[in-house]
């Protein structure tokens, strides 16, 4: 116990705990208790024979062992190795139960326990419990301003309807102008037929008054010299009946006026994995860009550029429709070459867990790799023909083939040269992929799914790691993409977000991990964009069909 020794200037001692009042001298081992010396002698009166006074100096310092169940009398003082560790005492050592077994003195397991419990202890206080504070602080910040964050999106979403709302008004008072043109235009025809009318009107009085002045009248001359009008006022006029306009009002179509309106992306949750990681940062949820940006422009030489893949170390390899394959760094330096037989071009490339290029060739039906510049058949098929590649997170490799009549696609998975899985059908027995020889990219997202862009369906399927159907995308309504959607290159990034290229529309697509349109890429120039690939950045590279160039864009924040 700590308190105030008034002989000392405000300096803590350590009490007695059975008196209070006395400095302590000694300290009960045992039982964990101060004593100053008159007390001991009261503390030990019981007769208990545990107790173990020693100086306060050296307070916790003696063990204080188990009681051996064989022989109650006797402590246990040993660890028996052969018998799960179990604690044992002298006697128990000499006896034919655990005779020629190895023994460890107890004080050395407590001992390197005692370390192992101060450094979990440390590691504790000083790491983990600091962790998960700041963990707690960042969902405190994030709850705390949540209310705020979401009002400032009702409020976009309030300024977008009323420019809505006066864009409509623009609209009505245009259309109500026109109606008024129209209406003034109605008017005059009607008043010119109207003034003609009148004035036959007018005639026909004049001749009925001078036909009654001849009625009336006995003299001869006025009489001979009439001419009857009747022939003259029996052509009557057209009817004229002008139309008033109509108004056809278009049917409201609520999902295509939704999507005008905007779009609200689907809210992002990145998390570290289902085990705390002390030694890496949290992965932080990184938002698309308002506006992508061009990074860089690499020359290729390609003709017909169709694939580009990533290396750990910021280079690139392409291939288009040539017999070659080019390695660029990053600033577009030409950095490796492989050539093969003339007219022949690989269909897809990957790379593999080690960085060698793997490269599939449709005209010998192989997958290939290159290590140290020297090329190794990995795989033969029989039959069908390897398009596409894709290297997984296990190592595993995705192979999109299409049969030699074809009529059948597949993507199959394999294992070094050994297959694994097929993937071709749904739960109907119906074609997952259409059938024929264009070339079906493919990617493995985050949680496993398999996409693959089906420009022949125009769709990106998509199957989770057991090869069932999750989801198709069709392309996204726009008053702006006018051709149908052609998916070619597809790749994914750190979000999970799937990235897919729209050759006609000259633009990417970007996804959701369920299939949510979130955003178009279509400002940076981009000119028939094929292949795709991330690096471990984010940075996306893209390659454009007809100019033989690759695009780095930055479009994460």
């Amino acid at each position: 116990r700590l308190t105030m020794d008034p002989r000392t200037s405000a300096q803590d001692v350590h009490r007695c705990d059975l008196c209070e009042t006395a400095i302590v001298h000694s300290y009960c081992d045992f039982c964990h208790v101060n004593l100053c010396k008159p007390c001991v002698v009261d503390h030990i009166s019981d007769g208990y024979d545990k107790h173990k006074i020693v100086p306060f100096q050296e307070r916790r310092s003696t063990l204080i062992y188990p009681k051996c169940e064989i022989h109650p009398h006797k402590n246990c003082e040993f660890q028996c190795k052969n018998c799960n560790n179990i604690l044992v005492c002298f006697s128990c050592t000499a006896s034919e139960q655990h005779r020629g077994h190895t023994f460890v003195d107890i004080s050395t397991v407590y001992k390197a326990q005692k370390e192992n419990i101060e450094k979990d202890t440390e590691e504790l206080v000083n790491t983990i419990s600091p962790t998960y504070e700041e963990i707690a602080r960042d969902l405190e910040n994030q709850l705390a301003n949540l209310d705020g964050g979401y009002e400032k999106l009702t409020t976009t979403m309030s300024k977008q309807g009323e420019q809505w709302h006066r864009e409509v008004d623009i609209i009505i008072n245009k259309m109500k102008t026109e109606i008024n043109k129209i209406k003034v235009k109605h008017k005059d025809i009607l008043h010119k037929h109207l003034d003609e009318i009148k004035q036959i009107q007018s005639l026909i009085k004049q001749t009925l008054l001078a036909i009654k002045e001849i009625e009336k009248s006995t003299e001869v001359s006025p009489a001979i010299k009439y001419n009857s009008k009747i022939r003259e006022f029996s052509k009557l006029p057209p009817k004229v009946k002008v139309s008033l306009p109509k108004f056809i009002p278009k049917p409201i179509d609520r999902e295509k006026l939704y999507s005008l309106f905007g779009q609200i992306t689907s809210s992002s949750t990145a998390t570290e994995g289902k085990n705390l990681s002390l030694n890496q940062p949290t992965t932080s949820v990184r938002e698309l860009l308002d506006e992508p940006e061009l990074v860089a422009t690499i020359q290729t030489g390609h003709e017909k550029l169709r694939n580009v893949t990533c290396l750990n170390d910021g280079n690139i390899w392409t291939s288009g429709k040539t017999n070659d394959i080019k390695c660029f760094n990053s600033k577009g330096s030409l950095l490796q070459t492989i050539k093969q037989k003339s007219g022949i071009f690989p269909n897809g490339i990957a790379v593999d867990s080690d960085g060698d290029l793997l490269y599939a060739n449709g005209a010998s039906l192989t997958v290939n790799k290159v290590k140290n510049k020297q090329t190794k058949e990995l795989i033969r098929l029989h039959n069908w023909v390897p398009s596409q590649l894709c290297v997984t997170s296990t190592g595993d490799l995705l192979v999109t083939m299409y049969s030699y009549d074809y009529t059948q696609s597949k993507v199959v998975r394999y294992s070094g040269s050994t297959k694994k899985q097929t993937i071709q059908f749904d739960d109907e027995g119906k074609p997952l992929y259409s059938g024929n020889n264009y070339s079906k990219y493919t990617t493995e997202n985050r949680n496993h799914d398999i996409c693959v862009a089906d420009c022949v369906a125009s769709a990106v399927v998509v199957v989770n790691q057991d090869g069932k159907l999750r989801w198709r995308y069709t392309g996204h309504p726009s008053v702006t993409k006018n051709e149908p959607f052609r998916p070619f290159g597809i790749t994914t990034d750190s979000q999970s977000r799937i990235l897919t290229a729209d050759i006609d529309n000259y633009c990417i697509h970007i996804l959701d991990q369920n299939g949510q349109f979130l955003r178009y890429i279509d400002n940076c120039d981009l000119e028939a964009p094929f292949g795709l690939c991330v690096d471990n950045n984010d940075n996306l590279f893209v390659c454009e069909y007809s100019k033989g160039n690759v695009k780095k864009i930055k479009y994460l924040k």
